[in-house]
């Protein structure tokens, strides 16, 4: 939920980003290192595996607006051995067909040792295997490999995933394992359940999703929270959303000064019916590109509103502005489209937005992210990747030739669209 990598757009709460129509059934969302609808693999005899790995929270497929549908989950693996394990590649697959493949580079980009100071595990010096890994897990050491199946349509959404991991071994132990194998494991089962059809939290136009799902390692999508003695991941599908003007600029004059920002003060409107069940209202505001430090657990949020939306889910929305820029009480009924709140600069942020995301639970940071599809926005356009690093620095927006302007239903943004509601 909140600001890193310098940049206004980038706001991530990372207490620790690992480093540290069909008929359809429900399904638990998974809440921590629980293992929900994760079956066994299916195999003849018992396979020694050196790496243990499972999903910890079960995937949910939902259509966003490059037409794909997305699954977002983690996959989590603990090496067993006295011995540090190379990764070389993790593929997702549906019997006999891979829906991803993650090596190299690739994988690199999206794997992360707990506790090692190199996100991938790789350190100068270590031990030389046959081949470059991609990441290397140390004994006792687990790692978090952050996936993204995405399928061409809703008829090829998979019912279940298995988990092939290429790795190697310095110290092979025949017959028990050799120096090189393939483990079939993680396997988990596809929540087929719709994601729940939100209303935008905001109006206007030139709106741009800073830091959303779901290819890129952004630091919501690698986020996770080690809390209460489990591990969540509550902004796996968490949007930060800044406005540019006519210009394309993020802010025009000081970028230290909170008038800069022509979207600062925003109304922020409820997504759906439903009670609200926490506030916060009396977080200061940050001052504007400057990371804050030295914050309390409850205070990454800075200012915020909690709504429950119904069947188990609820909308976070964040970094509101103080007193009188938070509308609402706990209790309070609200209906689709009330005024809740104004955008702020409150809590882990660099700059005024707005953080929302749907969870699971009625804490921020304790509960798993869940997706969300807007009901009618206008695609506008696409930052180009580039333009996110500049235009936090007062540059204009450059945008993908190839995304054209079209009006969209029932999809889920993605990371870099800029969206009129």
């Amino acid at each position: 939920m909140y600001s890193q990598r310098g940049a206004a757009i980038a706001a991530a709460a990372v207490l620790f980003v690992a480093l540290s129509g069909c008929s359809r059934d429900t399904g638990n969302s998974g809440g921590g290192n629980q293992q929900p609808d994760n079956p066994a693999p299916k195999s003849a005899q018992a396979v020694f595996t050196p790496l243990s790995a499972f999903v910890p929270s079960a995937p949910q497929p939902v259509k966003a607006t490059d037409g794909k549908f997305h699954l977002a989950y983690e996959v989590q693996v603990l090496n067993i051995l006295s011995q540090p394990i190379a990764l070389q590649s993790v593929r997702a697959m549906s019997g006999s067909t891979t829906l991803q493949n993650l090596s190299g580079e690739g994988l690199t980009s999206v794997i992360r040792v707990l506790g090692a100071q190199q996100p991938s595990g790789i350190t100068d010096g270590g031990p030389a295997f046959s081949k470059p890994p991609a990441a290397v897990v140390g004994p006792g050491q687990s790692a978090l490999v952050w996936m993204d199946v995405a399928v061409n349509s809703e008829a090829a959404v998979p019912r279940d995933i298995t988990h092939a991991i290429d790795l190697e071994v310095l110290n092979p132990s025949e017959p028990l394992y050799g120096k090189t194998l393939t483990e079939n494991v993680a396997a988990t089962h596809v929540r087929m359940t719709d994601p729940v059809v939100i209303t935008s939290p905001l109006r206007g136009i030139h709106w741009v999703d800073g830091n959303g799902c779901c290819a890129t390692a952004t630091p919501h999508r690698m986020a996770s929270s080690p809390l209460n003695g489990n591990l969540y991941a509550p902004e796996r599908f968490a949007i930060d959303f800044v406005q540019l003007n006519d210009q394309g600029l993020l802010f025009t004059g000081d970028k230290a000064k909170m008038e800069s920002y022509a979207y600062h003060g925003a109304d922020i409107h409820a997504v759906a019916d439903g009670p609200i069940v926490a506030v916060m209202n009396d977080r200061p505001e940050q001052v504007p590109g400057t990371a804050p430090t030295g914050l309390k657990i409850d205070e990454y949020g800075g200012n915020y509103v909690v709504q429950y939306l119904g069947n188990g889910r609820y909308a976070f929305y964040a970094h509101l502005m103080p007193g009188d820029g938070v509308k609402v009480k706990v209790g309070e009924q609200m209906a689709k489209g009330d005024v809740i709140g104004k955008v702020g600069n409150s809590g882990n942020s660099d700059a005024p937005h707005l953080h929302f995301h749907v969870m699971d639970g009625p804490d921020p940071l304790a509960s798993n992210g869940l997706p969300f599809v807007i009901d009618d926005f206008t695609l506008e356009a696409q930052l180009t990747p580039q333009s996110l690093d500049t235009v936090v620095t007062g540059q204009p927006a450059q945008y993908d030739p190839a995304v054209k302007k079209a009006t969209r239903t029932d999809e889920m943004p993605l990371y870099r669209d800029v969206l009129g509601f």
